[in-house]
């Protein structure tokens, strides 16, 4: 069991956090197209994990022109991949390896054989997990922390379990250490998330928005504007851009113009080619009426762009004060 009122010199620890040298028990979550070097670089420096994430557009070249913003970064640096894309894409996986970083997070496939290269390489693994058999699995193949992603979560997932009871579920069934994933965007939600025994937190939308993420200034506006009943869980935009992301794994993303339209509509969706055009054309013009922004349930706490480290403080200093009632 994690001792949640433990403290380090800036904010809250557990063992796990601690054991990598953290000041902060917060990863942010590997968000494609959101958490680049910057961003990872800002977060470590925060005192937490920070994740470069390698999205559906990952690639070697991609991942190259982000690893040089954390070369210097003040804290453990991770990268974060997608099962299927580095299946497509020859050498990410490899690249991402060389960079030995503190932690390789691996998600959305059934094989989970690369942990052995990993752990062969002296890096520590993590992969999302959704219920208690993946979790299960997952600590069979020696993943050194899983993390329990609950459907309130921006972006790709499989909508199982709420995080609360994913955590408790996951935490019965497996050793230690365990992250929680999901509509965290608060200190009350960290708060919530240590107490219940996680060993931290994977934050997502509650980071989308800061100053260094990559998020463009259309999807910033457009969390800025949300509200938490503004998220939907779709296939709309992986069937209307062709991505072969599997089926179990839709994404919870802002409502827009395309959802409404075509949501209810898959089968249409599929090989319209003018649709794919208007996507294509939305995402060049940055057009969120049109065009995917990911974003959590937690979305509606997200009012300003900030810096990293004022709302790693604030929430963390925050969930310290309500731990230690």
């Amino acid at each position: 069991m994690e001792d949640p009122g433990a403290m380090s010199e800036t904010g809250l620890s557990t063992e796990w956090s601690r054991a990598l040298g953290l000041r902060l028990p917060v990863v942010n979550a590997p968000m494609g197209g959101v958490a680049g070097g910057r961003l990872a670089a800002a977060v470590a420096a925060a005192g937490g994990l920070g994740m470069i994430g390698m999205g559906s557009a990952g690639s070697v070249e991609a991942l190259e022109r982000e690893l040089p913003h954390v070369a210097d970064a003040a804290g453990p640096v991770g990268i974060g991949l997608v099962d299927w894309v580095t299946a497509a894409r020859p050498g990410l996986f490899e690249l991402a390896l060389s960079a030995a970083p503190a932690l390789l997070s691996v998600s959305f496939g059934s094989d989970l054989s690369w942990a052995d290269r990993a752990r062969a390489a002296g890096i520590r693994t993590a992969t999302q997990v959704y219920t208690v058999d993946d979790a299960r699995r997952a600590h069979d193949a020696g993943i050194d922390v899983l993390v329990a992603r609950g459907l309130e979560g921006g972006g790709h997932g499989a909508p199982e379990l709420a995080t609360l009871p994913l955590l408790e579920a996951v935490l019965d069934a497996v050793p230690g250490p365990v992250l929680a994933a999901g509509g965290i965007g608060s200190a009350r939600g960290v708060a919530a998330m240590l107490a219940a025994g996680a060993s931290g937190v994977w934050l997502g939308t509650a980071l989308a928005a800061c100053t260094e993420s990559l998020l463009s200034p259309g999807g910033r506006r457009a969390l800025l504007a949300a509200e938490d009943t503004d998220t939907i869980v779709t296939r709309t935009f992986d069937v209307g851009m062709e991505l072969p992301w599997p089926q179990r794994f839709p994404a919870r993303v802002l409502r827009n113009d395309f959802t409404a339209r075509w949501h209810d509509h898959l089968g249409e969706l599929a090989g319209d080619t003018a649709a794919r055009s208007e996507l294509t054309a939305a995402n060049t013009a940055d057009d969120p009426r049109i065009a995917p922004v990911d974003a959590g349930q937690g979305v509606g706490l997200v009012t300003a762009v900030r810096p990293v480290a004022d709302v790693l403080t604030e929430m963390c200093s925050g969930a310290a004060r309500l731990l230690g009632r």
